[in-house]
């Protein structure tokens, strides 16, 4: 592992790649015209520059935490460390990079010290570049700015930032219209320049709270890649890849690949050979219209091994092809020296996550059945209901993060179920505009079920067809009555415009707080269940 956020260069013979004449004369026939001996294919291609590029997106920040896949445990930063350093030894010529999303809803040994501790692990593995997702503006550009550039923070003090340069080509200023962070930077790579284009989600103001983003706009993808890509070009980097926070999945044979990164694909440059996505946890590893695409689930359970040969003559990619690497901890050591900073990490935050704050009969799971309503779900609407005192409650499924495990429940463990740190907020709403705000569950091509509290409804066919009172009779559509939300979807996020019809609102508790609060209150152990709250109609 690098260590460092600057490049080994591995030294490779120089190559003649023509023969001068007596006559002064060059040729790059693949012939030499002077000993009339043929050059073949693979003495070209033993001139192939190999690059290999190691991507991540969508850490999360989940630095300590342990998933299975397939039985078996995966994740964790120090294991994550361990597999890039041992794929970057099989190639010097090796850079580290990310999609976005590398913090926010992190787990509590990141998020409770401003998720300066996920940066600090990246410079010591020797992250070389990365982007923008959603999520590095949970909290707003400034403290994004300061997380890669370094600044001062009342809970920590000083941060000395990431030792990496982060790029995002369609993030404006909406006063001076100029990028907010470099739309592209050019790495050399054994004297081959590749350049590095980055694009956050376009949608990004549709998924966080007005405030995070105010000051900056976001433009189309395509357009900011393509502006990026001739500038590059201009410059003579042939060699071109795309770190791109857009979502996009495929087989894993690479068929029938699908999502924002395909179409974006299809659209930008042919000068780009590579795109890194992310934002959809998903697994992608396909080739659209030239282009190879990339990316490696979520939370540091996979990477994306990129394999590259350059020809230097062109300096141009002429190979290209991806691998995705789970991270599995059977067979291989965690690195020593980023476990050690972990450790100390999690010394520092442990007397905070380690209070144990009840005891779940069940696993409380945010798995939704096909109607669309889940067991978690329920309790923390529930929660939120009971902290605001109000008729109803939604919850957005986004928000819920991790399960709540049989057992002893931790401080921890509630935390990484609700990450955000979201207010919650008490409204009134008229029994049409709840009406209105259910059936928002179903619009641009996405399906996304509130979880709710103190109602109960039927669909079918993408549309509320009835909404009834815990007593059973019906909604009145005239009536007003009051709900809590949280502050994400109070402003209405994810395309929840109807919580913008809202009246006498009222700021409340952490989201968080109210579901510690709430498990303290039940009976030891608690538990919850699907009710029927949500019912598909026959």
């Amino acid at each position: 592992m690098k260590f460092s956020s600057k490049l080994k260069k591995m030294a490779i013979p120089a190559l003649a790649l023509s023969v001068t004449l007596s006559s002064g004369s060059v040729f790059a026939s693949g012939q030499s015209q002077a000993s009339g001996i043929p050059l073949s294919n693979d003495s070209y291609k033993n001139r192939y520059i190999d690059v290999q590029l190691l991507g991540i997106n969508d850490l999360h920040g989940q630095l300590d935490v342990t998933r299975k896949v397939g039985g078996k445990e995966v994740g964790r930063a120090d294991y994550l460390a361990a597999y890039l350093k041992q794929r970057e030894s099989e190639n010097n010529n090796t850079l580290l990079v990310h999609a976005g999303d590398i913090v926010g809803a992190s787990s509590p040994v990141s998020a409770l010290q401003q998720d300066e501790p996920t940066i600090e692990l990246l410079n010591k593995m020797g992250f070389d570049v990365g982007t923008v997702g959603n999520h590095e503006f949970d909290e707003g550009v400034a403290e994004m700015m300061r997380l890669i550039d370094g600044g001062t923070h009342p809970k920590t003090g000083d941060f000395s930032g990431a030792d990496f340069p982060y790029v995002a080509a369609n993030v404006v200023d909406k006063e001076s219209g100029e990028p907010i962070l470099p739309p592209y930077v050019v790495k050399k790579v054994n004297g081959m320049p590749i350049g590095f284009i980055g694009v956050a989600l376009s949608d990004t103001p549709s998924v966080v709270i007005p405030s995070a983003v105010a000051g900056v706009e976001f433009t189309d993808e395509t357009e900011a890649i393509n502006k990026a890509a001739a500038e590059l070009k201009e410059q003579g980097v042939e060699a071109i890849v795309v770190l791109a926070h857009n979502p996009g999945n495929s087989q894993s044979d690479g068929s029938n690949a699908s999502g924002e990164i395909v179409d974006i694909a299809k659209n930008v440059d042919d000068e780009v050979d590579v795109m890194f996505g992310g934002h959809n946890h998903s697994y992608l590893n396909t080739e659209v219209d030239g282009k190879l695409l990339v990316q490696s689930y979520a939370y540091g359970t996979a990477f994306s091994d990129v394999d590259l040969q350059i020809d230097p003559r062109t300096k141009d990619i002429v190979t290209k092809k991806a691998e995705i690497v789970t991270t599995f901890h059977d067979g291989i050591e965690p690195d020593a020296e980023v476990k050690e900073m972990l450790g100390k990490y999690e010394a520092e935050v442990a007397p905070i996550i380690n209070q144990v704050i009840g005891t779940a009969k069940t696993t409380l799971t945010a798995g939704q059945n096909t109607a669309g309503e889940s067991a978690l779900g329920n309790f923390i609407a529930d929660a939120q209901r009971d902290a605001m005192k109000t008729d109803f409650a939604f919850m957005n499924p986004g928000g819920i993060r991790a399960d709540i495990e049989q057992g002893e429940v931790t401080w921890g463990e509630l935390y990484n179920v609700q990450p955000f740190n979201n207010d919650l907020v008490k409204m009134t709403l008229t029994g049409q505009q709840v009406i209105d705000l259910l059936n928002q569950q179903w619009q641009n091509g996405q399906t996304r079920m509130l979880q709710i509290s103190g109602l109960t409804y039927t669909w079918s066919n993408n549309k509320v067809v009835s909404v009834k009172l815990p007593d059973g009779t019906a909604i009145d559509p005239a009536a007003e009555y009051t709900v809590a939300a949280n502050s994400f979807l109070a402003g209405g996020g994810d395309d929840f415009t109807i919580f913008n019809q809202g009246k006498n609102k009222e700021v409340g508790p952490v989201d968080l707080d109210a579901l510690v609060n709430y498990v303290k209150e039940q009976s030891q152990p608690f538990t919850a269940e699907i009710e029927g709250r949500i019912n598909p109609s026959n």
